[in-house]
């Protein structure tokens, strides 16, 4: 066998490595002069350093973490190398500075499937220390985002503030940095939040605001979901306050928000995403939920993300039904802008608009959670997480750490896709990873096992409700 692929196989058994691993984005984007933190996705590496760093830019090896600003715009190549303490593997980075970030789909975690209403700047600190030592931040998951719930009250004509929950938003940032990771969390453009808090915007009173003593929690004024619809707080009030706001998250250190309403129109979409750029700081602007595929293009012109579909659900027929429809949207998919399915059911959640203290298994089978990974990875979707980390399972380790699925959703994240075959029972999707190197997934949607016959002639069965690639390990990294 083959050292690198020994290495790849070895991951899912938990062996030892062969060699180091990249697979992680091979370029990296930054605004001229605004701040860069990235950490290295490599796996089976006891050491990792990087050499040739431009003007500006610091390694710190201890959390393998690129960090400093650039100023001047163009392409900077970073040579990476990472040990194991018998091989050594190398890699090129190419931070691209200009005016194109997320070149490619933010991989995280989300607190809106785990804590939902009982999120804290504590469980939040946790969740990121939790990526680093699970392992999952060397895998490449690096976003560490606060879902609805943190909100507090506005300022006398400025920013809104966080609730008693989140008492220093700063200090949270600044943990969260430490490790490597980035911070994210969520708004609106709207007088009220789906959850109940304040959003975006305002007006001069607050008529549907409940009184103190029927307030679930002291920032929640509208009431849990669906209260902002009875309050009629789902609309944009007279005062917009999102500037001020998003200069606040820039001050605190924020690098992704979700920015939650519906229909995700052009023109507001294009005022908030002037907000974050004039923020003075990189903010991820990620759009939710169900997008009208009819604004395309349009909308991809200033977010970097936007939600495809309502709310997803731990259910066979919620994955299936959204994953089908993913099919219409790769049109519209490009190097910094991605469609967004919403978040992985895997492992033990929470139910949302609940203050969540303990988590249970996702409805899903491991055969299902496999499915939409597979599906959410072939087609270079963000990768968000709400998982239980502290109780994580083995085999939910095992499958958010697959390199050959990581790498088709990172490495190869804006390379070709086309839908190859489709009937009523399976969908086969084809990835073209270099050149003459096409990967396939086959997605067997139906309730009985599919036999599947790909263009060179070779057939392939399918269980029901399952997802394969084609070759099984991605050639790129196996040779």
């Amino acid at each position: 066998m083959k050292p690198a692929l020994f290495a790849l196989c070895a991951l899912s058994a938990g062996a030892a490595f062969a060699a180091p691993l990249f697979i992680g984005a091979q370029e990296y984007g930054v605004r001229p002069g605004n701040e860069l933190i990235w950490r290295v996705p490599v796996h089976g590496a006891t050491a990792v350093e990087a050499v040739k760093l431009p003007e500006g830019i610091a390694f710190d090896a201890a959390n393998r973490t690129l960090r400093g600003r650039i100023a001047k715009p163009g392409d900077y190549a970073v040579t990476l190398r990472a040990t194991d303490g018998k091989a050594t593997t190398e890699e090129r980075l190419t931070i691209r500075v200009g005016e194109t970030i997320c070149l490619a789909p933010p991989m995280g975690w989300n607190s809106w499937y785990s804590y939902s209403e009982a999120v804290s700047q504590e469980g939040m600190e946790k969740v990121a220390r939790l990526l680093e030592s699970s392992g999952l931040a060397d895998a490449g998951w690096s976003y560490v985002n606060i879902d609805d719930c943190w909100q507090g009250e506005r300022a006398p004509g400025g920013a809104l503030q966080a609730n008693a929950k989140f008492p220093d938003m700063k200090a949270l940032c600044d943990a969260i940095h430490a490790h490597g990771l980035k911070a994210g969390l969520y708004s609106s453009p709207w007088k009220g939040t789906y959850a109940g808090f304040r959003g975006g915007s305002f007006d001069d009173e607050e008529p549907g605001a409940l009184p103190d003593e029927k307030r679930l929690q002291p920032g929640q004024i509208y009431g849990r979901y669906p209260g902002v619809h009875r309050a009629k707080a789902d609309r944009v009030g007279k005062h917009w306050a999102f500037d001020k706001d998003a200069k606040q998250w820039a001050a605190w250190g924020f690098d992704y928000v979700k920015v939650d309403w519906n229909p995700n129109d052009i023109p507001t979409t294009a005022r908030i995403a002037k907000d974050l750029r004039a923020s003075g700081r990189d903010i991820v602007l990620s759009l939710s939920n169900a997008a009208p595929i009819k604004n395309f293009p349009g909308l991809d012109k200033h977010a970097q993300l936007w939600r495809t579909t309502g709310d997803i659900q731990d259910t066979w027929g919620s994955i299936r039904n959204i994953g089908r429809a993913q099919l219409n949207w790769l049109p519209h998919r490009s190097k910094g802008h991605w469609n967004d399915p919403d978040i992985l059911q895997v492992g033990l959640i929470g139910t949302p608009n609940r203050p969540n203290v303990t988590f249970r298994p996702s409805r899903l089978t491991q055969a299902e959670q496999r499915y939409q990974m597979t599906l959410w990875c072939f087609l270079s979707a963000p990768l968000l997480i709400s998982s239980d980390l502290e109780h994580l399972a083995p085999e939910t380790k095992a499958l958010l750490t697959d390199p050959d699925l990581i790498a088709l959703a990172q490495r190869y994240a804006a390379a070709p896709i086309a839908v190859a075959q489709q009937t009523k029972d399976f969908f086969v999707l084809r990835k073209d990873i270099a050149p003459d190197t096409p990967v396939h997934g086959l997605f067997n949607d139906s309730n009985v096992p599919q036999t599947i016959t790909l263009p060179d002639g070779s057939k392939h069965t399918v269980a029901p409700h399952s997802a394969r690639l084609v070759p099984e390990h991605l050639p790129t990294l196996t040779k």
